[in-house]
């Protein structure tokens, strides 16, 4: 099937190009489209009887306690061996967000005070409230053109205080790894995946999450696969992973959990309570079983998309540091300036094939709350220690981030496109782009 959409788009591509450009619908041509193209959430379109029945089992079991109910619950115990297994790790831990996995792998990991976490200039707010929450000093550094933390910029922001990496796939597209991976091993630091946009991408043929010591999934609305909310966590590792179980659950150990590695080896320190109930449970055991159909089909259309646009001139493509693994989330264009980037999407917009700027993210450091520092109390230690006080942020700190950002553009994928709608985008790309670039 990706063999013949990968003819089909090009030998549209070939036939395209013979043709004279068509006149931008911004110029006073005629729309590709007569109504807007419109992307969907990937997961929640792919909901059908499997969900419902899981959540009905659930509703009639009256038991949407993960631990203990009427009926033995049996869905987050069950989604969590299933999601482990796909993304190749020995355990998985389900939690109520993407944000609170986050929260648990910096538990794992035992940062706090005193410690230093390397993440992404551009990347979600959860990031750097995960660092700060843990009493940690978040250390922000620029991005490369794939809009992923650029591994030439980790090492000079490494101190005799830095704990971790957070490496984030950011909008569908693994960043670095196998670079991220050596520095940190060359600096005995550790890895943590955040995946929460990227979930079913691949590196190197390993699923993203699996490579790190930990990683993250958001499994939101906007994500791969979802409930509506909720998160999981990843390792091999089973002291990290009882450590998180731990936190996400008061500070205790449940019996299935120590099923999974063995038997306890810690004992309870003080956590919270970021359990998962039955009902998304449920509904993400189902989506899982869908996983690798919703990642085969928005791939397929990015991969369409390129290829009926491979043979335009003088077009520079984002970075992908592995394009057989990326998800296709979005096909993205360099412009070169951000006015001819502002230009690109307006004609897009004329054509009814809406495009976008890189998205789902923020460039942290040039947030006020962030420049000054706010926490929830004024003696939190992320910033009372010389080396928090002393620390800089704002828009000074992250100028290649900023450009890159703002002279890339691009459409984003849905896998419930038709032919008919990636046929429409690759023709509203092959007239508005050459006029761009």
């Amino acid at each position: 099937m990706q063999r013949r959409k990968f003819v089909a788009a090009a030998a549209l591509s070939s036939a395209a190009a013979a043709a004279p450009p068509a006149k931008p619908a911004i110029d006073g041509g005629t729309p590709v489209r007569a109504t807007p193209l419109r992307a969907g959430y990937w997961g929640s379109q792919y909901y059908d009887e499997k969900e419902r029945a899981e959540l009905m089992d659930v509703l009639e079991g009256q038991s949407p306690f993960r631990w203990y109910g009427t009926k033995p619950p049996t869905k987050v115990l069950q989604f969590e061996k299933e999601f482990a297994a796909r993304m190749q790790t020995k355990y998985a831990l389900a939690v109520t967000s993407g944000t609170a996995a986050l929260q648990c792998a910096m538990a794992a990991l035992e940062i706090g005070p005193g410690d230093e976490v390397i993440l992404p200039a551009w990347t979600w707010h959860s990031c750097f409230n995960a660092v700060v929450l843990a009493g940690a000093l978040p250390v922000c550094v620029e991005i490369d053109e794939s809009f992923n933390i650029d591994p030439n910029e980790i090492e000079k922001h490494i101190t005799a205080q830095t704990k971790a990496i957070l490496a984030v796939h950011l909008q569908g597209n693994p960043c670095n790894l196998e670079r991220v991976i050596a520095i940190a091993k060359k600096h005995r630091l550790r890895v943590l995946e955040d995946c929460a946009q990227s979930v079913g991408a691949s590196y190197k043929g390993r699923p993203v999450g699996s490579m790190g010591d930990i990683g993250i999934y958001s499994l939101q609305l906007n994500k791969t696969i979802t409930a509506g909310e909720g998160g999981a966590v990843v390792t091999s590792d089973a002291a990290l992973f009882e450590r998180a179980s731990r936190f996400h659950d008061l500070g205790g150990f449940r019996a299935p959990h120590q099923q999974f590695t063995g038997e306890a080896k810690l004992d309870w320190f003080f956590g919270t309570n970021f359990r998962l109930n039955e009902f998304s449970g449920g509904v993400l055991l189902a989506q899982t079983r869908k996983l690798d159909q919703i990642v085969g089909a928005v791939r397929g259309n990015a991969r369409s998309v390129y290829a009926g646009i491979r043979d335009l001139k003088n077009v520079k493509y984002r970075l992908l540091h592995d394009p057989d693994g990326e998800l296709g989330t979005g096909v993205f264009i360099d412009f070169g300036t951000k006015e001819r980037c502002d230009r690109f999407l307006a004609a897009m917009k004329a054509e009814n094939v809406p495009a976008a700027k890189p998205g789902g993210s923020v460039i942290l450091p040039t947030l006020p709350h962030v420049i000054e520092k706010k926490t929830i109390h004024p003696n939190w230690p992320s910033f009372t220690s010389a080396r928090g006080k002393a620390i800089r942020y704002g828009a000074e700190t992250c100028p290649r981030t900023i450009d890159i950002l703002g002279r890339f553009g691009g459409v984003l994928m849905d896998p419930k496109y038709t032919r008919k709608d990636i046929d429409d985008v690759i023709a509203a790309l092959r007239k508005v782009v050459p006029a761009m670039v």
